[in-house]
């Protein structure tokens, strides 16, 4: 009874913590994709070079998500929440001293490995302490986090990098995560649904015994593709949404931030009326809604890059915004309804290597065709497009009797 009451009490200060945690994790995230106009100018990189070091983040970040999914379960997830949060702020820090292609090349992988075990993590904490009914508008709200920082990061970029530069800009970014790491010390408190917690079970051989389960389930599959193809599409857009509005549309950082206020908070609604949404309807009805929504992303796609005025490609970029929104919101809730707690951040840290490994490959492939093609962004675009369209195959090959894709707790 009382840590039922305990739980009560201190949800929405955990909720809110981890709300706080992935909006400076975020803000890194997309504070790179806009300082990277400086930092390739003062380190002399190429289009090629820029895409990795955009990339060189989620190549870490997804290396770490299967362990850090597997060290919260086995551990406990605020601990691994904690280290995530320390290891993070120190390499975000870092990115101000980075000299050469090289040196941010390495310090942005290791900012990835650091960061790589939150979302597994916390997830595992929202499918303890909260219902079922609630997991999915739960997990909106930390969403949301990201849907702020990308509507904010664009002004922020814009007004701070001309005042105070790059490298002091990652310096103070990094100290702010120090403050979120201490808050998660002090006030985080959730119940211990480790594997040994739960089940009383050798450790080691049960992890194993859940690893191979996981990752023979054709439903697990289905997800980490979903993710993939998904977040192809949205961190290729975001990541050079900035270089292809400068180069190719003539606007500067300024009036690009302005622009993209309007996607984003498009984004930020979306999340919290999703939420609710998604919690009313059954994970079958969802799924089907999700692949209609990812063939409206590969047509308003197309025709937002072939848009004649910057009206109309905003137009159809806040279209694509909000099916992605829907999508990207749905897949968790996958894990988070369907996977038994004591094993929901390894599911989820399966599911979501699918969207970091996006985020590694898709950065680099536009850069190198952005080169390739002397500076033409159009193989860019169709490369986003046939994401968007295996995205709604991906969806469909999820099971429709979803009750059986459910780990057993014997």
């Amino acid at each position: 009874m009382e840590s039922t009451v305990l739980l009560k009490k201190t949800r929405k200060t955990v909720l809110l913590l981890l709300f706080l945690g992935w909006a400076i994790g975020n803000l890194d995230r997309y504070l790179i994709n806009y300082a990277v106009v400086d930092i390739a100018n003062d380190l002399a990189l190429t289009a090629t070079q820029t895409g990795v070091v955009l990339s060189s983040f989620f190549l870490g970040y997804a290396i770490m998500q299967m362990p850090g999914g597997l060290l919260a379960d086995k551990y406990g997830a605020k601990k691994i929440l904690l280290t995530a949060v320390i290891i993070w702020s120190i390499f975000t820090g870092l990115t101000a001293v980075a000299w050469s292609f090289s040196a941010l090349i390495v310090i942005r992988f290791l900012f990835g490995i650091g960061e790589g075990g939150f979302q597994p993590a916390a997830s595992k904490i929202i499918a303890t302490i909260f219902p079922k009914n609630e997991r999915s508008r739960a997990m909106s709200l930390l969403l949301a986090s990201a849907a702020i920082m990308a509507m904010l990061v664009p002004l922020i970029s814009a007004v701070l990098l001309g005042l105070i530069g790059w490298r002091l800009l990652f310096v103070i970014t990094g100290l702010i995560g120090a403050v979120i790491a201490f808050l998660y010390w002090r006030y985080i408190q959730v119940p211990d649904t480790t594997v040994e917690a739960a089940r009383g079970l050798s450790v080691t051989g049960e992890n194993k015994g859940i690893l191979k389960k996981i990752i023979t389930m054709p439903f697990m599959w289905s997800l980490l593709v979903s993710y993939f193809t998904i977040y192809a599409v949205n961190w290729g857009l975001s990541s050079w949404m900035p270089s292809y509005l400068t180069n190719e549309r003539g606007l500067d950082l300024l009036s690009i931030g302005y622009l993209q206020l309007i996607p984003g908070v498009l984004m930020l609604s979306g999340m919290l009326i999703f939420g609710i949404v998604i919690d009313k309807l059954t994970l079958q009805q969802n799924k089907v809604i999700g692949a209609v929504f990812a063939v409206g992303i590969a047509g308003f796609l197309f025709l937002m890059f072939h848009s004649n005025s910057i009206g109309m490609f905003i137009f159809y970029q806040c279209i694509v915004t909000i099916l992605m929104t829907y999508i990207t919101l749905l897949l968790p809730s996958f894990v988070l309804k369907t996977i038994p707690q004591d094993i929901t951040a390894t599911a989820m840290g399966m599911a979501n290597t699918g969207g970091q490994l996006a985020g590694f490959i898709t950065p680099a492939a536009m850069g190198f065709m952005v080169d390739f093609f002397n500076g033409s962004y159009n193989a860019a675009f169709w490369l986003l497009i046939i994401f968007a369209m295996i995205c709604i195959f991906a969806l469909l090959s999820i099971k429709s009797n979803l009750k059986e894709e459910r780990v057993s707790n014997v």
